[in-house]
């Protein structure tokens, strides 16, 4: 791993069962920065954080995240791994049978957390983050779509990671709370932590540029982007342009 990349892939090939998804990925990362993973569904994007995450085996190339070296990883030492990640989802999979608290309550007990006073602050931390302190001892189904998205931000903070992978976290919001969910995303990046976002949602990539790759016939390939674009359409037009669509 390069000293200032905190997710380093190298000549990896990702499957599904015997199934080809990415062939040949290099990728890499740095501390602080915003990367948006773009492509049809079906193209590899989740395939991708899944493979960061280790829910998917990695039989060919080699990955280190977050100091660790998914390559040779023992399954013993995968939750220590995934502690040093941030995993956002679209559906957002908070436990419905209980409070915001005790949704985050669960994920601390289970990662080791024993103290109820170091437990209750930590949550209170990362609450009042997403701007929700609040809504503590409300239940999932209370809140809105973008409030339990803020609550799994909140959830992917709470072992303070340095690593964000969002598996288009956007995906069931209206444009005006993707817009808040995707500035969140940003003001955690911009705390020094990396943020890999997978998503469809091109408007909000041409309004909060950044570097931007595109998962295409088993390949990932980076697409340079401009500020100027009004619209999906022309952003659209642009990335067939520089992948030679």
């Amino acid at each position: 791993m390069t000293l200032d990349a905190i997710i380093d892939v190298r000549e990896v090939s990702i499957y599904q069962q015997d199934k080809l998804i990415i062939a040949n990925l290099n990728l890499k990362v740095t501390k602080g920065e915003l990367v948006y993973l773009i492509g049809k569904v079906g193209s590899g994007k989740t395939s991708i954080i899944k493979t960061l995450y280790a829910e998917l085996p990695l039989f060919k190339g080699e990955i280190d995240i977050a100091g660790f070296h998914i390559h040779d990883i023992k399954h013993s030492k995968i939750p220590y791994l995934r502690r040093k990640l941030g995993i956002v989802f679209q559906d957002f999979q908070l436990l419905t049978d209980r409070s915001v608290f005790e949704n985050l309550k669960f994920v601390l007990k289970a990662t080791g957390w024993k103290k109820k006073d170091e437990i209750r602050k930590r949550i209170q931390d990362v609450l009042e983050k997403v701007s929700l302190l609040d809504k503590m001892f409300v239940m999932p189904h209370e809140l809105s779509g973008g409030e339990q998205q803020r609550v799994a931000i909140a959830r992917a903070l709470l072992n303070d990671p340095e690593v964000i992978l969002a598996d288009e976290p956007t995906g069931n919001l209206d444009p005006t709370t993707s817009e808040e969910i995707l500035k969140l995303l940003i003001e955690i990046s911009n705390s020094g932590r990396a943020v890999m976002i997978a998503t469809h949602d091109y408007a909000m990539i041409e309004k909060f540029p950044s570097t931007i790759y595109k998962c295409e016939s088993q390949r990932l390939i980076e697409v340079k982007t401009t500020t100027n674009t009004s619209d999906e359409e022309l952003l659209n037009r642009f990335i067939q342009k520089q992948t030679g669509e």
